[in-house]
């Protein structure tokens, strides 16, 4: 595969890849400006320390050191970031830190409100989706450092999330995931888009009886043209919740018009990362249930038979969140397994879940496949991304990285990052993750920014997206 981001794999354009938080928007607007048309140019103890903040201090302090595949070392240092002149306002109006590779710098490039997901146009324009109803196009100067050129692109969308690129027919064209629908649209380069085709109506989405609704959608594209999609749970867990046509907590594919829509995995509560490994097998990285009941008859937090009961020290850690290999007819094992990382974060085996499959009732969790890789749980992965082919350093392209988002529940919070993950060719897998990019969250708990996304840019710099601080970030090797 070769990247220019999105990947293009056998003539096959993808991936770009989005998420939001819920709202509404209606009526697709469609805008491009006369100037922008002028140029485009994730043991439980020691996964715990894998998705922590690095250091925080002055310009250059020293942090701790990571290991990249084959052993070879990640010193980190801790920087400060580079602000534009007008981008300094809202948390940027004071200095602030991350924690990144020796060497590398960081700046906020450019500021979007809310920016989720992101992906590379062919013209190397910059396409990011935020909550709410709208893309936003980013068009690099002659200075790939300088702030980019901005503008709205698309608009009135509902809850816009997933961005790909195809070739369909010997066009260029460009699907948008919103919460209830997909869209393509003829991309036209310098001059935009063409009108909206909805090639895929009523997706499950607003459910009034959910408990935690996950509406948002992403999207990649196989090199088989068909559009796979991730649709998210209405519910932590529940029996409730997996009925349906589609299915929630599903991984789904339709053909390029929107037709033969099939099931491609289940028990995905919420699989926001989804990209092709070197191999061309289709991963997902996966938001695990919140508020799980210890699963054994066991003494455990004070506790003489602690089965059934919901304990804060056992949340913490439990389950981990997940990347899988989505083999088509896959269960995943939510919401009646979940992952046990008591013998490690690889090749991880099942516990019935006490409140929804007490004793194996509704599923034998021993029969589904092993999860490939955990992430410390409470991580909340969302953009995910393999680097074959990137212009990244090249200790990293033979591996994937993870944008995780921090926990909401879990006591201490788990702090948001970017991971990297190394591709083991030879067993055709994930390995551990590596803290890449950390500082977001301070000493206390509290956050100034949350990562979001992250994906190489064609000038060999990483671009990751905040949704909390509202800000596009440059991390230049």
């Amino acid at each position: 595969m070769v990247l220019w981001m999105a990947i293009r794999c056998s003539g096959a354009i993808a991936v770009g890849l989005a998420a939001a938080a819920c709202g509404a928007g209606a009526g697709a607007t469609v805008a491009h400006s006369a100037a922008a048309s002028a140029s485009r140019s994730q043991t439980t103890a020691a996964v715990a320390t894998t998705a922590t903040t690095g250091t925080t201090g002055t310009t250059g302090t020293a942090a701790r050191t990571a290991t990249v595949g084959g052993g070879s070392s990640l010193p980190r240092m801790t920087v400060r970031l580079s602000v534009p002149t007008g981008n300094g306002r809202g948390v940027f109006s004071r200095p602030r830190t991350l924690t990144v590779p020796r060497g590398w710098k960081a700046e906020v490039w450019a500021r979007v409100e809310n920016a989720r997901f992101m992906a590379w146009t062919p013209q190397h324009t910059l396409l990011v989706s935020a909550p709410g109803d709208t893309v936003v196009e980013l068009t690099p100067g002659a200075n790939p450092a300088s702030p980019p050129r901005q503008q709205v692109l698309l608009s009135g969308l509902t809850q816009p999330q997933g961005l790909a690129f195809d070739a369909v027919g010997g066009q260029t064209v460009l699907y948008v995931a919103e919460s209830d629908q997909i869209d393509r649209y003829v991309w036209l380069g310098a001059a935009g888009v063409g009108a909206r085709a909805v090639i895929v109506h009523n997706l499950p989405d607003l459910d009034p009886r959910g408990d935690d609704v996950h509406r948002v959608k992403t999207l990649v594209v196989g090199s088989d043209h068909r559009i796979y999609i991730d649709i998210g749970s209405a519910f932590n867990a529940s029996r409730n919740d997996i009925a349906g046509n589609p299915p929630r907590g599903s991984i789904v594919s339709y053909a390029p018009d929107g037709s033969d829509m099939q099931v491609i995995a289940t028990g995905v509560r919420n699989g926001e990362g989804l990209s092709f490994a070197p191999n061309g097998v289709l991963w997902s990285a996966v938001n695990e249930r919140d508020s799980i009941a210890y699963p054994f008859h066991r003494r455990y937090g004070g506790l003489a038979n602690a089965y059934g009961h919901v304990i804060q020290s056992y949340v913490n850690n439990h389950p981990p969140d997940e990347l899988v290999a989505v083999t088509p007819g896959r269960n995943v094992g939510w919401p009646y397994c979940n992952p046990d990382p008591s013998h490690g974060m690889a090749n991880m085996s099942f516990d019935d879940d006490a409140q929804t499959n007490p004793g194996g009732r509704w599923l034998n969790c021993a029969k589904l496949p092993p999860i490939n890789r955990g992430v410390a749980a409470h991580s909340a992965p969302l953009g995910f991304h393999f680097l074959e082919g990137s212009s990244l350093p090249a200790r990293f392209t033979g591996g994937a990285v993870l944008a995780v988002h921090g926990s909401w529940d879990r006591e201490p919070p788990r702090a948001p990052a970017v991971l990297w993950l190394p591709w083991s060719k030879a067993h055709q897998t994930l390995g551990a993750p590596v803290t890449l990019i950390s500082g977001f969250q301070l000493p206390n708990g509290s956050r100034w920014g949350r990562a979001a996304d992250a994906v190489p840019g064609p000038d060999g710099s990483l671009y990751v997206s905040d949704d909390t601080a509202g800000a596009i970030y440059r991390i230049t090797p």
